[in-house]
């Protein structure tokens, strides 16, 4: 399996440089993305388009074929056939990028590219959004940055010694008007993803910013790599047990009210609910389209659900608090492991509670299923519960009356189909099965890749 690193940060934080020498020390292959969209500023300025104005550029983008060649010299971008790697790099392609970045369609157009890449390699790509968007479940996801006065110092003596005839005071403000429209462009705007560490490399020298980001990497990937070593025991759930009887009539109670609203505001069906459990102590694995998505699995079946949920949307207000408890929700702190989240949920199974758990680890934008992580095949292969794929499709852009559709497939049971241990090669055949599911229930067809793994074991 390859590993992703994102690293993502603001103009002139040194990204490429470092990601460069990154990938050299380690053997992985670098991924210059921005370089991807200055190439598409290249052509678009060549052709004497305007970058912001979106139906040119959209109109553009069929002449484009881009490619990258790796040589000795490193990454090098090929713009319909010539190598423009140099010529890309000016103060104008600078901001000509990010305004053909802000448009939806060229980052469609080179999506297909980036994720390609990083499937079939371990890579460290770098760009604006790749933590956020590109790659939201790379192992491992950096924000790189340093002050605008910084960056434009390193920016300006880059292009002084390249002999370009430029002022501090232009590269400065060059810099600071990039950072404006990255950070507040409506598509994929400039972020610090949640789950990323943070290197600031103002007072950093590149050896330094190079040996922190290397430093970063490596202690991750080997946490990731102790963790998959720790096989935990089957912990059979016996089915049975129900929650308080308070707790499932104020869940019923709010249910119903949660039923009547949903139902008025949106123009919402189930499909499938033969398939779901009469009695407590399943999963439910679903798509993530939305935070209702919890409410929306919950609505029809009776028994009571519980999820997981940031333990930032704890501390809003009390009353917010109260609800989402009385729904089933249940903290988690970022940062502290998986250890705790498989506790508390084997907890809530033996309780009798449904589990809803999102493989997909963070939401779709545009409804299409993400790769599922591992999560919940391993606390149903350690609970030895039936997991009920679930998927939710939302049709049209409409907010009022919209429809949706919650579809429930058939259970996907541990025992059934040779899980009955938490070796790694076993819980990832069970992720497989769940997700090949899930991806049929939303687009109709079973994920390739997903179903080539299933039918593997």
């Amino acid at each position: 399996m390859s590993i992703n690193v994102a690293l993502d940060g603001p103009s002139g934080a040194g990204k490429s440089t470092i990601a460069r020498a990154a990938s050299e020390r380690l053997k992985y292959l670098y991924v210059d993305t921005g370089a991807m969209y200055r190439a598409v500023a290249f052509y678009v300025l060549s052709k004497g388009l305007n970058p912001e104005n979106k139906d040119e550029v959209v109109g553009a983008l069929a002449g484009i074929s881009i490619e990258l060649k790796y040589t000795e010299q490193g990454q090098r971008i090929i713009l319909n056939g010539e190598d423009v790697s140099d010529s890309i790099r000016t103060p104008e392609i600078s901001m000509a990028a990010s305004a053909v970045s802000a448009i939806s369609e060229t980052r469609e157009f080179l999506l297909s590219l980036q994720k390609n890449l990083a499937k079939e390699n371990n890579v460290i790509m770098d760009g604006r959004d790749i933590a956020t968007v590109v790659l939201p479940n790379a192992d491992v996801k950096i924000f790189l940055t340093a002050s605008a006065e910084t960056r434009a110092k390193r920016r300006y003596d880059e292009l002084v010694q390249k002999g370009e005839s430029v002022t501090y005071e232009e590269v400065l403000n060059d810099v600071n008007q990039r950072d404006y429209n990255d950070i507040h462009r409506d598509v994929a705007p400039l972020r610090q993803a949640d789950d990323a560490i943070l290197v600031d490399s103002s007072a950093l020298t590149l050896d330094e910013s190079i040996d922190k980001v290397v430093e970063v990497i490596e202690n991750k990937i080997k946490a990731k790599k102790v963790s998959a070593r720790e096989i935990p025991e089957v912990q059979p759930v016996v089915k049975g047990a129900r929650p308080p009887l308070w707790k499932r009539i104020c869940h019923e109670f709010l249910r119903l009210i949660a039923k009547a609203i949903y139902h008025t505001y949106l123009d919402l069906s189930f499909e499938g609910l033969e398939n779901v459990p009469k009695d407590g102590s399943n999963i439910f694995a679903s798509n993530h389209r939305s935070y209702t998505d919890p409410i929306l699995i919950s609505l029809k079946p009776k028994v009571m659900f519980s999820f997981m949920a940031k333990e930032e949307l704890f501390e809003k207000n009390i009353f917010f608090t109260i609800l989402i408890k009385l729904f089933g929700a249940f903290p988690v702190v970022r940062g502290s492991g998986g250890k705790q989240s498989i506790e508390t949920s084997l907890e809530r199974l033996n309780k009798g509670y449904n589990l809803v758990i999102f493989p997909e680890g963070t939401r779709s934008k545009d409804g299409k299923v993400l790769k599922g992580k591992t999560g919940v095949a391993l606390v149903a292969a350690i609970a030895q519960v039936p997991v009920i794929p679930t998927g939710i499709v939302f049709e049209g852009k409409i907010k009022f009356r919209r429809k949706v559709t919650v579809k429930f497939g058939k259970p996907v049971i541990p025992s059934e189909i040779g899980v009955d241990s938490c070796e790694n090669k076993k819980v990832k055949h069970l992720r497989n099965e769940i997700m090949a599911s899930i991806t049929e229930l939303v687009e109709g067809k079973s994920d390739e890749s997903e179903q080539e793994n299933v039918n593997k074991l």
